[in-house]
C-alpha cells in the first residue's frame, strides 16, 4: 500500500494532489445549483459538495470555494435569496459537466449546456427541466472555513418535487431506481448500486436486512 504523509503530499504536482484528495474519500453527490439575478440572467454550476445539514427544519448545505474569483452563484443568492439543487441522472452528466466552464457573467449555462431552465409554483430560481430530483432553497446562512477561506453555505429547503413512483412508503427516495449519478473527485461520473438496507439498529440486535 503506498503511503503518502505530509510531506509527500505537498511534493506532489497540484493538480496530482487535487485529484488525489479529491477522490480518496469516496463518492460524492452530483448536483446542478441554479440562481438567477436580479437583472434575470440565470447561471447553473455543478456541485459535488452539497450535504445534509438537518430535516426538521430540512436544511442542506454545499461548501463554496473562496470569493478570491467572481462567484456568480453566489452573487445571485446573496442578492435574491434562492437557489435549486438539481440532482444529475446518468442522461445528462456531459451537459451538466459542462456547466464547469468559466462564462462570462451574462452569459447563462443553461443556454450553453443545452440544459433546460424550468419554473415551478412561482420560486424565483430556475429548477433544470431534466432532473428527476429538484430542490428549491432559501439563503439563511453562510460559515467561513478559516482553514482554507471556503464558505460552507446554509439552505432553508421550501420546495421538493420527485415522482411518487419512486418514493417508498417511509420516505426512502430509491435513487437507484432514478439512475442518480455520483461524482469522483472534480471530472469522473458514476452510477452507485445499491447493496442492501438495513433496520434502525438499537443495541445487542442483529442488523437485518430490510431491502
Amino acid at each position: 500500500m503506498k503511503h503518502f504523509d505530509t510531506t509527500a503530499l505537498q511534493k506532489l504536482p497540484s493538480r496530482n494532489r487535487a485529484h488525489l484528495i479529491n477522490t480518496c474519500t469516496g463518492y460524492k453527490p452530483a448536483n446542478l445549483i441554479g440562481s438567477k439575478d436580479k437583472k434575470g440572467t440565470t447561471n447553473l454550476a455543478v456541485f459535488n459538495s452539497v450535504v445534509h445539514i438537518g430535516s426538521h427544519p430540512a436544511m442542506l448545505g454545499f461548501i463554496l470555494r473562496p470569493l478570491t474569483v467572481r462567484r456568480d452563484t453566489y452573487e445571485n443568492f446573496k442578492e435574491t435569496g434562492f437557489f435549486t439543487v438539481n440532482q444529475i441522472n446518468t442522461s445528462i452528466i456531459k451537459k451538466a459537466h459542462h456547466t464547469a466552464a468559466s462564462y462570462e457573467e451574462d452569459i447563462s449555462e443553461f443556454s450553453t449546456s443545452g440544459l433546460t431552465e424550468m419554473y415551478l409554483d412561482n420560486f424565483y430560481a430556475p429548477y433544470v427541466e431534466e432532473s428527476k430530483i429538484k430542490i428549491g432553497c432559501k439563503y439563511i446562512n453562510e460559515y467561513t472555513i478559516k482553514e482554507n477561506g471556503c464558505l460552507l453555505i446554509i439552505g432553508a429547503i421550501e420546495h421538493l418535487y420527485i415522482s411518487e413512483n419512486y418514493i417508498a412508503e417511509d420516505g426512502w427516495v430509491h435513487l437507484d431506481q432514478l439512475d442518480t449519478a455520483a461524482i469522483i473527485g472534480l471530472d469522473g461520473y458514476a452510477l452507485p448500486k445499491l447493496l442492501d438496507r438495513f433496520n434502525y439498529q438499537k443495541p445487542n440486535e442483529p442488523t437485518k436486512s430490510i431491502r
